[in-house]
């Protein structure tokens, strides 16, 4: 047992752990933190296979700016924290349905052949993205977080004028 997969084991209990959390989980904001922990807990996965900038930009895109996201949708909208009544039947059948979807993919996965032979991964480096980011698609990058700049100026907006 090599140390890498001691920490894939862990970094995969966070996964999953948080994921579970997070279905489980009765207040919003107690969500929100379960999915940033999923998500980070991914990011992690990313280091153990060696793709570092897979792990920058999940943790930059999903764990910042989807948990932002949705912490404006809790502000923008009116959230009344209101306990449901169980559903013992649909518990059941979800898990069913998990279950099965479950044994599919390990089917699939398993049944697949895939190829023997690895890819050159010595010439998808950071630099090399980031030479053909700001070289070849520096207009829509930048047109990009143009948008993004936008967007959550209207969004600050909104909820200002939801406050007045």
């Amino acid at each position: 047992m090599t140390g890498e997969l001691v920490a894939f084991m862990i970094i995969a209990v966070f996964v999953i752990g948080g994921a579970i959390f997070m279905i489980n989980m009765t207040k919003v904001v107690h969500m929100v933190f379960a999915v940033a922990l999923t998500l980070i807990g991914i990011a992690g996965i990313f280091v153990l296979l060696h793709a570092e900038f897979l792990a920058v930009v999940q943790v930059l895109i999903y764990s910042g700016a989807m948990t932002i996201l949705m912490l404006f949708g809790i502000m923008l909208t009116k959230h009344r924290d209101e306990e449901q009544p169980s559903r013992g039947i649909h518990n059941v059948l979800s898990f069913f349905v998990v279950a099965a979807f479950f044994a599919f993919l390990m089917w699939g996965i398993y049944t697949t052949p895939f190829p023997a032979e690895t890819a050159d991964v010595s010439t998808f480096t950071v630099e090399n993205i980031g030479t053909v980011l700001f070289k070849k698609y520096v207009i829509p990058f930048e047109l990009t977080s143009v948008l993004l700049l936008v967007a959550l100026v209207g969004a600050v907006i909104l909820a200002k004028k939801e406050a007045d």
